[in-house]
């Protein structure tokens, strides 16, 4: 009775704006995976010098809706298409893993974030790329301060307040951890993990996210 009640109230529309569902048929053919490798060399001259390298699922500008996807996903709370999203993870790690199977660790999010959105989006999409590839999944981190949002923010400005806002939450650490996450832009956040789980013994960090840009 409540989810017809809000159904009523605030009808839902799809990413198009079709009433009636989250997504429907022909947006799910248009969310399609067009993987981009980012490899050591790129990162290293934009500052990125932890992680290893990053797989993105698609761009922004290549991928119609996929960032009105994720923007519902988070910012809506929408887990409803954590499987769509999750399917575009799933086909970018179809990209040979570079040292065997590794370990799965979505990005965390403060605690606080977490509460006022009540989920953490990392952590829905790196259980189903895990269940799906048959690759473990553990949180190895935890982010011990508020960063604030990145997107009014320089490159340069990213990087500092993201440094040392991760700590390893585990005592031993794979050796070939892959991070989830759903969107990059600079690369920021994912260096910054990178850093804490070499720090703590990892020998080689990958990302893995959704969308760039």
């Amino acid at each position: 009775m409540w989810n017809l009640l809000l159904d009523f109230l605030f009808p839902r529309r799809s990413l198009s704006g079709t009433e009636g569902e989250w997504i429907t048929d022909e947006e799910r053919r248009q969310l399609r995976a067009k993987p981009i490798v980012l490899e050591a060399p790129m990162l290293c001259s934009r500052g990125i010098v932890a992680i290893d390298r990053i797989v993105v699922a698609a761009m922004y500008d290549d991928a119609p809706l996929l960032k009105k996807a994720i923007h519902t996903f988070k910012y809506r709370r929408m887990r409803s298409l954590a499987p769509e999203i999750g399917r575009l993870l799933t086909e970018a790690s179809r990209v040979r893993w570079t040292d065997g199977a590794p370990v799965l660790c979505p990005v965390p999010l403060h605690w606080t974030r977490r509460f006022q959105r009540g989920f953490n989006q990392a952590d829905l999409l790196a259980e189903i790329v895990g269940s799906t590839r048959r690759v473990p999944v553990q949180s190895l981190l935890r982010r011990v301060r508020l960063t604030g949002h990145q997107t009014q923010r320089t490159r340069e400005e990213r990087l500092v307040a993201v440094r040392d806002a991760f700590r390893v939450s585990v005592q031993n650490v794979p050796p070939f951890v892959v991070l989830i996450d759903d969107v990059t832009t600079t690369g920021a956040t994912l260096d910054a993990c990178a850093a804490a789980l070499k720090r703590a013994g990892a020998t080689r960090v990958e990302g893995l996210v959704a969308a760039y840009g």
